[in-house]
């Protein structure tokens, strides 16, 4: 009977997983993208709508790594980000909000790179400890103000245990559950999502920029 009902419940938690994972896909436009063919991407701190608040500096350190290695270059960060602080903008509500022509006055970049954190953080589900990280983001032209792309993307990690018994399983979800908040178990689980997202080459993903010796191929 301890049997069948351990069964039932690791089953319920795994299809609860799966179902949180699941992201709606729909077929992307390039039409603007290929006319417009960025060269260059400022990235603005993400909007967080998410608990935590690490989620927007997890996201923003990396989202530069998957974008430059798509073939962009990628205003710095730390520049970008203290380029708005001296302009009197912390929150990234407010800097999204700030007008496209003033971006491309202010960084000269050819696109900016809009990301919000859906989800971030860590949760205990019956035998395990899941850590979810989910975002979207949209790239737009910073000449026209026209969007060329939009999408989504969803990384997880689930720190289950199948050893100990139910009781056992049942203490190792809560001192991993524990651990993750300790550690920031999402951050590592944020750079997947992050590359998910922002990497050319993928279905529905970016096209290739022009430091890709891909470039046009797609």
């Amino acid at each position: 009977m301890m049997r069948r009902l351990l069964t039932c419940i690791a089953t319920l938690g795994t299809a609860a997983l799966f179902a949180g994972c699941a992201v709606p896909t729909t077929q992307v436009n390039y039409a603007a993208f290929k006319q417009a063919r960025p060269r260059s991407i400022v990235v603005l701190p993400p909007l967080n709508e998410s608990p935590d608040i690490k989620a927007t500096y997890a996201m923003l350190a990396q989202a530069t790594y998957p974008l430059a290695e798509s073939g962009y270059y990628v205003l710095p960060v730390a520049l970008v980000d203290e380029t708005f602080r001296q302009n009197g903008l912390t929150v990234p509500g407010d800097i999204h909000t700030v007008p496209v022509p003033k971006l491309r006055e202010i960084f000269g970049a050819d696109a900016a790179l809009y990301v919000t954190v859906t989800d971030y953080g860590s949760r205990y589900q019956v035998l395990s400890s899941v850590t979810r990280v989910a975002a979207k983001a949209t790239l737009v032209d910073l000449k026209t103000g026209d969007e060329l792309w939009s999408g989504r993307a969803v990384a997880a990690q689930d720190s289950s245990s199948s050893g100990g018994g139910l009781i056992g399983m049942l203490v190792t979800a809560a001192i991993n559950q524990a651990m993750n908040h300790l550690t920031d178990a999402s951050y590592p689980v944020a750079g997947t999502a992050s590359a998910r997202l922002l990497s050319a080459g993928t279905p529905n993903g970016l096209l290739y920029g022009p430091r890709s010796p891909k470039y046009q191929s797609d």
